[in-house]
């Protein structure tokens, strides 16, 4: 265990184990109303409130699965972000207005207004159901990491194992100071791995034994048949796994993928609702738009380079006068670790390493405080209120960090599935990670649609809807399709047209209901 690190990387990692402990100990020092818990008071700065945005759409599935995406595919994941600039303008005219308008702790509490309050249960119980399968699915990749880091290996018990220390001390750290330390400790762990894959780059280019233009050529003409690694935009009308980032899947499942995590995903929603008015909440969403650009480019230049660095064994033994050329053999969704782990000086790999478990913390923190919100303001709050009269403010406090307790079990459970799930599909990683935010996203959309579109749509239309948009997607998946049909009818559609079908199934089925006076209840 641990066998790979030299001193100087112990010292980096004692060095960052006093960070946590300072920042824990500045980040959680003062008592809290629930305001200030769930929201922060309203006092978040709007660059704060961007870099969070960033790393919890990044994290630990774009340290991985980036690499993983530029080692085995090309450059064509980038172009979703026009999908995602596309849904920010969408969310900040549409939604983030709204919200601020009505002074509400969630997102789902704008159901409760049209539909009910059981519309606004169900629709948080979906996202709670949703958010287990997404923060799970990344919880999932950075035990990954920590496995290699810890063993060597990603067997099984060693995945459950490293899940397992990730969870225990993502919980000790965020338990206690809300979601201004969930945003505080985002921007600390942002700034960590963004160095981290920085310093690889610089090494691993270093180690190549190619002018720049070499390797360019190289990535441009990778093999006989294969498209170029550069390649930006997939014109292809391809409706398979390997078809998901093609323009046409790009300008609508994307965009509605980033619809449903800007605007109706609690995990992503509560920090825009953190600042301090919805024009400083758009901005601070837009802004995190644009930087992810940078920093999902850095993460795919270093899959790249592995792949020139492993993969080509011609330019490799170009410069080197005695020795092996460096090789490759093990599984795809390792390869990033396993070059940490075998050809980065000490030092640098201690960097390396912290910034691993900077995304690994930050994938576990972002979903904490969101889905504890959910359960407290959304489901326990209304009980509890209607129970007993008054119940003073620290009580929700308190209420919601056992919440806390409650998802980590949830999301630690997850990821060990995710380990045997994965593995079934032996999808990409960071297809993977996106694809399971479909199940919960695809009624919600739908849902939505309908209340700011339409003056359609009932509370028992509404519950329906959610039901369908999650069963339809469910319906796609490899393993229910190779269970319930024959052989000749199996097909493989990709996550982003399982969300275009479940979406508009259930905006139809949601629409279909007529408002009527039903009881708020």
């Amino acid at each position: 265990m641990l066998g790979h690190y030299a001193f100087a990387d112990i010292l980096v990692f004692i060095g960052y184990g006093l960070v946590l402990l300072g920042s824990g100990w500045l980040f959680n020092r003062q008592n809290r109303s629930a305001n200030d818990y769930f929201l922060g008071g309203n006092s978040i700065p709007m660059w704060m409130v961007a870099i969070s945005v960033l790393a919890t759409s990044q994290s630990a599935a774009t340290f991985l699965g980036g690499p993983d995406q530029g080692y085995r595919n090309d450059l064509t994941y980038l172009s979703t972000n026009i999908g995602a600039f596309i849904a920010a303008y969408f969310v900040a005219i549409f939604l983030i207005p709204r919200f601020y308008q009505q002074k509400v702790y969630t997102v789902y509490e704008l159901l409760e207004q049209r539909f009910g309050a059981r519309a606004k249960r169900l629709a948080g119980l979906m996202y709670l159901f949703g958010r287990v399968f997404a923060s799970g699915a990344r919880l999932y990749m950075a035990a990954l990491a920590v496995a290699m880091i810890l063993f060597g290996n990603i067997d099984a018990s060693s995945v459950i194992t490293a899940t397992l220390i990730i969870t225990v001390c993502g919980l000790v750290y965020t338990v206690y100071g809300g979601i201004r330390t969930v945003i505080y400790s985002d921007v600390l762990q942002a700034v960590i791995y963004v160095g981290a894959a920085i310093a690889v780059i610089i090494v691993l280019y270093n180690a190549i034994p190619a002018s720049f233009g070499d390797i360019v050529a190289a990535l441009q003409n990778p093999a006989p048949g294969e498209t170029s690694k550069l390649r930006l935009i997939n014109t292809d009308w391809d409706f398979s796994n390997s078809g998901v980032f093609s323009l046409l899947s790009v300008l609508t499942g994307f965009v509605l993928l980033n619809i449903a995590a800007f605007g109706l995903d609690q995990d992503m929603t509560q920090r825009v609702l953190t600042c301090k008015n919805a024009k400083e909440g758009s901005r601070a969403m837009l802004m995190s738009v644009v930087m992810v650009i940078p920093v999902m480019l850095l993460f795919l230049v270093i899959g790249l380079l592995l792949y020139v660095y492993y993969q080509r064994p011609d330019i490799m033994a170009s410069g080197l006068s005695d020795g092996p050329v460096p090789s490759f053999a093990g599984e795809p969704v390792t390869i990033f670790m396993y070059y940490v782990l075998t050809e980065i000086p000490a030092g640098v790999r201690g960097l390396v390493t912290i910034g691993i478990l900077a995304a690994a913390l930050s994938t576990l923190n972002s979903g904490l405080n969101s889905m504890a919100s959910v359960l407290v303001q959304d489901l326990y709050r209304p009980w509890r209120e209607a129970k007993h009269q008054q119940t003073q403010d620290s009580h929700y406090v308190k209420a919601g960090r056992w919440a806390m307790v409650l998802v980590a079990s949830a999301l630690g459970f997850m990821a060990c599935l995710c380990y045997y799930w994965q593995q079934y599909t032996n999808m990409p990683l960071l297809q993977f990670a996106l694809g399971v935010m479909v199940f919960s996203y695809s009624g919600l959309l739908g849902v939505y649609f309908v209340t700011l579109f339409s003056q359609r749509g009932s509370q028992r239309s509404v519950i329906i809807a959610l039901i369908v948009g999650f069963l339809v997607p469910l319906s796609m998946q490899p393993y229910v399709i190779h269970t319930v049909l024959p052989s000749q009818w199996h097909f493989e559609l990709g996550f982003t047209w399982q969300l275009v079908i479940g979406t508009a199934i259930s905006t139809l089925i949601c629409a279909l209901g007529r408002t009527t006076a039903e009881p708020k209840n």
